[in-house]
């Protein structure tokens, strides 16, 4: 029994064949596709938005009315390279200085209206 148990391990198995194709292989020609969604929806996206940033955060203008990160709305008194003077309160003539990076958005005519019921 030991013999033909040895016998049936000794033989090997018949070779098998793979059909091969003309082309590139097409597991790769998928990886590449995956990686070009990747790089359009994360890299290319996160670029857009710094520069969107950018942009924003040098158009600031005396008079504009901001939201820093804080979620603090004032009005922008004065504007210097690295710093933004803001007046948050007008009966108090109250004034804060904040880094440029701090604006998070310029805040229009209806972006903090109420909802209609």
């Amino acid at each position: 029994m030991l013999q033909t148990f040895a016998n049936l391990l000794a033989q090997s198995p018949a070779p098998t064949t793979q059909p091969t194709s003309p082309g590139p292989n097409p597991m790769f020609i998928g990886l590449i596709v995956c990686f070009g969604i990747f790089y359009f929806v994360m890299i290319r996206g996160n670029r857009k938005q710094k520069q969107e940033r950018a942009n924003l955060l040098d158009n600031l203008a005396k008079n504009d009315r901001v939201m820093t990160i804080g979620g603090l709305l004032g009005t922008i008194v004065t504007v210097r390279d690295q710093e933004v003077v803001l007046k948050v309160d007008e009966s108090t003539n109250t004034k804060v200085t904040f880094l440029k990076s701090s604006i998070q958005r310029v805040i229009t005519d209806g972006d903090l209206s109420t909802p209609e019921k």
